[in-house]
């Protein structure tokens, strides 16, 4: 099973320990599944860790081991281009579950349309708890 999480699903497991974004990197990080990622987003998860309002509660020793594991993960390095989303700088997501072949796409990001799509390719798009009730309760 291969899954592409959010730059914010990542980004809050750090934040939030025992929430289901948390939750869901450990059950990666215990090869329950394959996780599916991009240079793009190791570049936006290095980049958003550096905003003020994140650098108040992420330590960034945590963020480079978060970095250095997510490089274990299949990672793109050239997405495919024409996904269109209501925020452009969520369509790398998009294009990184269709590119890698993804069984699911976890975001919490309601405004950017993703959840409203329902799907990408073979992917289905669901919320962090969604995944965790549905996904990983039965794997």
């Amino acid at each position: 099973m291969r899954v592409v999480l959010d730059s914010n699903i990542l980004l809050s497991a750090l934040i939030s320990p025992h929430g289901p974004p948390d939750r869901i990197y450990r059950a990666w990080r215990a090869a329950r599944f394959e996780l599916v990622t991009s240079i793009t987003q190791l570049e936006e998860i290095r980049r958003a860790s550096r905003y003020p309002k994140l650098q108040a509660v992420l330590q960034p020793a945590q963020v480079g081991l978060m970095v250095n594991n997510l490089q274990r993960a299949l990672v793109l390095e050239d997405l495919p281009s024409g996904f269109e989303t209501s925020d452009p700088d969520d369509a790398f997501l998009l294009a990184m579950a269709k590119a890698g072949e993804a069984d699911y796409l976890v975001t919490g990001d309601r405004r950017a349309g993703l959840l409203q799509r329902g799907s990408v390719g073979r992917a289905r798009i669901l919320t962090p708890a969604d995944f965790c009730a549905e996904v990983l309760r039965r794997h």
